[in-house]
């Protein structure tokens, strides 16, 4: 047979048009994951978005209709990343502070990356009738995960909530601070030991670090 015959014969792999529609969207979004990265919020415009993305903005249209329909698709893939760097907890014999550095390893790896600071400069600016129902439903589920990985945590107590929220701000504090230092930002290992230690104390009825 000659490879003139073999091209002839061969098959053609033709995607679907779920497939070509889930590709746009995905190039779409992680145009505007890069390019809030890159250049900012501000200057994320349409016509940056698709450049970047490689399409027509008719046909960013055409899957999220307007410029707050991609960010609210960004703000919805970022917040599922979220959840399933952190959903899966360790074995909940596993010892305290094993948990307590799973939880805190996986959460900075989260918070340090890109899809976090999109997901800031997009809850940053966002009117706050829609801002605030998205804050409420990541902390929900944050509560949610914070159960899973620590069972002896009662997610009604005053101390639990407290020692949560302390968490979420350690995280968000630093990763602000690393946006501002831009790549001379250095690693917040100090930062986030004393963040495990002071957990592992009060999740272990040790009482708060004098």
């Amino acid at each position: 047979m000659s490879a003139r015959t073999e091209l002839v014969d061969r098959p053609t792999e033709r995607r679907s048009h779920a497939e070509r529609t889930a590709e746009t969207r995905e190039r779409v979004m992680n145009a505007v994951i890069e390019s809030i990265a890159e250049v900012g919020f501000q200057r994320t415009t349409a016509a940056e978005i698709a450049r970047r993305a490689g399409v027509t903005w008719g046909a960013v249209q055409h899957h999220f209709g307007d410029k707050e329909g991609i960010l609210m698709a960004v703000l919805e893939e970022s917040f599922e990343i979220f959840v399933a760097a952190l959903g899966t907890p360790p074995d909940k014999g596993a010892a305290l502070e094993i948990r307590v550095g799973i939880f805190v390893s996986r959460s900075w790896e989260h918070f340090r990356g890109t899809h976090y600071r999109s997901t800031f400069e997009i809850l940053r600016s966002l009117p706050t009738e829609i801002e605030m129902p998205w804050r409420r439903e990541m902390l929900e589920e944050w509560r949610r995960i914070w159960s899973n990985f620590f069972p002896e945590s009662d997610p009604k107590e005053r101390k639990s909530i407290d020692l949560m929220l302390y968490s979420i701000s350690v995280f968000t504090g630093l990763a602000t601070t690393k946006m501002l230092e831009g790549r001379k930002a250095r690693t917040r290992c100090r930062e986030l030991a004393f963040l495990e230690e002071t957990m592992t104390q009060s999740l272990g009825g040790g009482g708060e670090p004098g």
